[in-house]
This record gives C-alpha cells, sequence and structure tokens, in this order.
C-alpha cells in the first residue's frame, strides 16, 4: 500500500477517462485528507470521484434536512465516517446507569440516518465501523462488563453489521479490520487529532480510500470471478514431475502447513462463488494425480471448473481459461510464484491481476486477504453452484461434438425455462445481476435489492426473470427484463441482462418472444430498445437488429401485433 504523501501524487493525473461517481462525505472529525486520498485512490481504482465534503461534525443537518446541500449534490454513494474519539467523548458524559445501553442509542441514531438517506435518496450508503481499541479504563475486564467503553463499541460494530443486512442499500466498510490488520498505533495519530481533529494517521489513509473503492467497485459490478492458480510452488511445495507425489509438501510435511493455508483460502473462496482454474506447466495426467490421490489436499478435481496442464505459455492458457468461462480478463486472478510467468502474463494480459506473492509461501495468504481481491456487493445462494454449473457445461460442450448440427444438439438439451415476475426469493439474485453484468447487459443500470423491490412493487413496470434447465443440469436464473411502461400502448426495455454462459443456445430468441406475449397479454403495442454502449458491451452492439427491431432515431421498435415469433429449442413451464 502506497504511503499517503506518494497517494497526493495521483491527484495530478489525468482522470478524464474514468467514469464519474458522485460521492458526498460526511464525517464528524475533520475530513479534508480523507476526502483527498479518496479522490486520489479513484486513480488505482479507475474511478473519477467527484467529492462534496460536508462541514464538519454535520450528520444530522444533512442527512435528515431533505434540502440540505447533501441531497442537492444528488451523490451515488454516501460515506459516513463518525469517529471513535468523539464516541468515547459522548461516553464519558454518559451516566453510569445509561452506559449498558450506549449501543443502543447509537444504533437508533444510524439507524435514523440509514432511513433518511433511503427516503430522500437512492444512493448507497458507506458506512465506516468503529476502530476498536484497549479500554482506556477496565483494560482486560472489558471483556466482563456492559459499562466498559470497548465492550460497548464492540456491541455497536456487531449490531451495525446485523443492522445493514436489513438494510440493503448500506455497505459496511470494516474499519475496525483493517485496523486490526496495520496495528491501532498506526491506524490513529493522537498528535494528529488533538491538533487538527483528524482521527486516521495519516499513512492509514490509503487503506481507507481502498476500502471506498473497492465497494464503489463491486456495486458497479467491476468483479474479480475467477482465481488461476500455478501448482508447483505455489498449491504445493515441490516439483510434482520430479518429486513424485509422495515427496510434496502438503500437510505435515516441510512447509505443508503454508500451502495448506493458501489451498484453505482458496476453497472458501470457491464456496463463496469465485471459480477455480489451472494452469499449469505440466503433463495432465502428471498434474492431476495429488488431486486425486494424495491424502492432505484439501482441493479436488471437482473443485477445479476448468483443468489446463500443457507447455504452452500461461498467457495462451489464461486466455483458453478466459473463453471456456466466458468472462473479461480483468476478472481473473493469476497466482503463479515464478516471477517470470507472472511478468510474462502482465505484459501480455494487462487487465489480468496478477499479485506479486513473497518468497516465503507462509506470507501468500496473509499478503492476499490484505489486497482484498474479491470484494462483492451481494451474495446469493445460487453463488454457492457455480462450479458446478461450469463442470455441466464441460459435459454440454463435449456433447456437441457427436451431433451434425446446431439444432440438432440444441434440440437434444430438451431446455425449459421458467418465465415469472420478480418476487421475494429472486430479488437478491436480479440485483446481483444488474450489477455484475457487463457483457450482455443493454445499458448497464445498476439496481440494489431495495431498487428491485420498488420495481416490483409498481404497476408501471412488467418483470420477467428466466432460469434455464437442461438434460445436464440447471444453470439458474440467467436473464432479466425489465419493461416500462411509457404510455397506454409501449414499453421500453429498462433492462436486459443475460448471463453469457447460456449464449447462442436460443435464449435470446426466447426472452424477444416472451417480451412479446407479455406486452401483448398487457394490451401493449411496442417495445422500445436502447443500447447504450460501454466498454464491455460491444457483444450486443447489433443485438435488436438481429431480433428483429426497427431502428428509429437512437432507439429500436418492434411492433407486438406483427411479430413472428422467432426460432428458439427452449419451452416455457
Amino acid at each position: 500500500m502506497m504511503l499517503f504523501n506518494e497517494l497526493k501524487g495521483n491527484l495530478r493525473k489525468d482522470f478524464s477517462e474514468f467514469q464519474v461517481k458522485r460521492i458526498a462525505l460526511l464525517g464528524d472529525s475533520a475530513t479534508q485528507f480523507l476526502a483527498k486520498a479518496i479522490k486520489a485512490y479513484g486513480y488505482e481504482a479507475q474511478i473519477n470521484f467527484e467529492l462534496f465534503e460536508a462541514d464538519f461534525d454535520q450528520f444530522d443537518r444533512q442527512i435528515l434536512d431533505a434540502n440540505s446541500e447533501l441531497y442537492h449534490f444528488a451523490p451515488e454513494f454516501v460515506a459516513l465516517y463518525p469517529c471513535v474519539e468523539k464516541l468515547w467523548n459522548r461516553f464519558t458524559v454518559t451516566s453510569h446507569e445509561q452506559r449498558s445501553t450506549f449501543s443502543d442509542l447509537i444504533i437508533s441514531e444510524i439507524h435514523n440516518w440509514w432511513q433518511a438517506l433511503a427516503n430522500h435518496s437512492r444512493a448507497r450508503v458507506i458506512h465506516f465501523n468503529f476502530v476498536e481499541c484497549s479500554d482506556p479504563v477496565f483494560g482486560h475486564f472489558s471483556t466482563r462488563t456492559p459499562v466498559a467503553f470497548a465492550s460497548q463499541v464492540k456491541r455497536i460494530n456487531f449490531e451495525l453489521m446485523n443492522l445493514a443486512q436489513q438494510h440493503k442499500h448500506v455497505f459496511i466498510a470494516d474499519l475496525a479490520g483493517l485496523a486490526g490488520q496495520v496495528g491501532y498505533a498506526h491506524a490513529h495519530d493522537p498528535r494528529l487529532y488533538l491538533t487538527s481533529k483528524v482521527a486516521f494517521a495519516l499513512d492509514f489513509l490509503p487503506h481507507v480510500a481502498k476500502a471506498v473503492s473497492d465497494i464503489v467497485r463491486a456495486v458497479r459490478g467491476n468483479v474479480r470471478k475467477c482465481v488461476v492458480l500455478d501448482l508447483d510452488n505455489t498449491l504445493w511445495g515441490g516439483v510434482i514431475g520430479d518429486d513424485g507425489i509422495e515427496n510434496l509438501q502438503i500437510g505435515e510435511l516441510g512447509l505443508g502447513h503454508a500451502f495448506d493455508s493458501l489451498q484453505r483460502w482458496v476453497k472458501e473462496l470457491k464456496n463463496r462463488g469465485i471459480i477455480l482454474a489451472v494452469c499449469s506447466k505440466n503433463e495432465e495426467d502428471t498434474a492431476k494425480q495429488p488431486f486425486l490421490e494424495h491424502p492432505d489436499m484439501i482441493l479436488r478435481l471437482e473443485d477445479i471448473a476448468v483443468f489446463i496442464a500443457n507447455w504452452d505459455n500461461k498467457a495462451e492458457n489464461i486466455k483458453r481459461v478466459q473463453q471456456t468461462l466466458n468472462i473479461g480478463l480483468d476478472s481473473i486472478v493469476f497466482l503463479d510464484d515464478n516471477p517470470f510467468e507472472r511478468n510474462l502474463v502482465r505484459q501480455l494480459l494487462p487487465a489480468v491481476c496478477v499479485p506479486e506473492l513473497p518468497d516465503d509461501p507462509s506470507l501468500f495468504v496473509p499478503y492476499l486477504v490484505s489486497l482484498n481481491l474479491f470484494e462483492t456487493a451481494s451474495f446469493s445462494e445460487e453463488d454457492l453452484q457455480r462450479t458446478r454449473q461450469y463442470h455441466d457445461e464441460a459435459r454440454r460442450v463435449e456433447a456437441q461434438k457427436s451431433f451434425p448440427s446446431v439444432d440438432d444438439y440444441l434440440k437434444s438439451l430438451a431446455m425449459v425455462s421458467q418465465v415469472r415476475a420478480f418476487d421475494e426469493f429472486s430479488v437478491p439474485r436480479v440485483a446481483q445481476l444488474t450489477q455484475r453484468s457487463n457483457q450482455f447487459n443493454l445499458r448497464t443500470v445498476r439496481y440494489t435489492e431495495p431498487d428491485i423491490e420498488r420495481i416490483r412493487g409498481s404497476d408501471r413496470f412488467i418483470t420477467l426473470s428466466f432460469d434455464l434447465k437442461d438434460k445436464f443440469g440447471d444453470h439458474g436464473l440467467i436473464g432479466v427484463v425489465i419493461l416500462e411502461k411509457t404510455d397506454a400502448r409501449t414499453a421500453f426495455i429498462d433492462t436486459w441482462i443475460m448471463s453469457c454462459r447460456v449464449l447462442k443456445r436460443g435464449m435470446e430468441e426466447f426472452i424477444v418472444n416472451q417480451m412479446a406475449l407479455h406486452a401483448r397479454a398487457g394490451g401493449l403495442h411496442r417495445l422500445v430498445g436502447e443500447y447504450l454502449p460501454t466498454a464491455k458491451n460491444k457483444m450486443v452492439k447489433d443485438l435488436y437488429l438481429q431480433m428483429g427491431f426497427a431502428p428509429n432515431n437512437g432507439t429500436w421498435e418492434l411492433a407486438v401485433a406483427s411479430h413472428s415469433e422467432l426460432k428458439s429449442f427452449i419451452s416455457a413451464v
């Protein structure tokens, strides 16, 4: 992580090519240095932050007043930073009888802020939790009494976590965790606070700014989806082709615990929905042997969605992984102990994230955790099934080879799709698709769960969700359409998103047929579509033309009555 003075150098650089994000910063301590750090870190995250910095300690006035400068600024994000030093001052003037319930008072105030922000704005809230430190009065006994300040701070942080689960527009920036990583003495500068009311040590500010940027990137869909793993001296100690399976360092042998630690971390990423792939210079059968036979391996072959072991250069193999999974190169993290391989991939595939792994394997996981590479804005049960879905896809690809034509293959899949309006069960996944989908996304409008709840509760919208099943397995929810009724005859296609996993299977045609069917049932006469180009959605540039829509002054129109059903081998259920 850069030091604050190094980070400030970014302020002299050109941000003009980056997407603008409007963010408001409110704090009860001085925030001018933090504002500079957030703006400067935006260069690293490729975000042009446009900042509104509220006056010192103006939470209530800015948040509760619907006509405040905050709402006139119309931010996309509001960052709230109540500092632990001010919290201590309030605690010391609270009566002894009320100290055990001090956390309830603070949580009630914060809850009011969140609700007011939801009522007056559609901004996402990034709320900093409180940096935790040793109790100034009770010492370790604070863990046994609720009237200790440290005890109340821990309760507040715990309740913030619980409360945020009820408010989908709120994201907690875990300052307590960040301060724990760097140490309280490095997070707080008492002299700076006493002289300038700056609660953070200057060199802790880049960590905080990165946390803000990470959350913003995740909300707007810039998430990493895949880890590509080297094997020898990365996932285990030793070289399988030379040392043999019995001499690999895994488990109790040599540095085995270090490689165990990496495998456990990677396995947990897979359980969270991150796709795992292998890219190794090895013979394939030899490379697979530890996954199949070594008793101390934590990762198994079924955990790996794409396994490539050959003697080609790793940049080319990573491109094969990317093409197989149909994801962007900027969605990939590549882990390799070899500096030559890391530099090769950086040179040939600059969009791929290639961490500079430490020489000591015992430092792999602490270093990778400190980078926070896999920030997410959502999590659904479907994420748990992602590796299985890619294994099913591999079976489909293999089966296609035996059919004389694509149509014959598609017919054989026995595909069915359940088409239904958004419901309480699909809301989280629908919101997640709007946040994460970049390629098959006609307008790239991001929605939170509260946004989707509002849309599904309005008569102005027709909402459609699509899943897809075939004889090989269940893709889950793979398509989302939001039609906005702009007048008695017209529906505007506000959102059309589809998972790239189901491209070229007739799903695009099936969705157009269903849009026309539901529009006709609603008494509508035409569908109007719009394509808003981004750096990542060029694949759908001509989609409306291909689907039979006619151009009209920058939009695309389909007359519902004259629509002839497009060919698709998918049945609606």
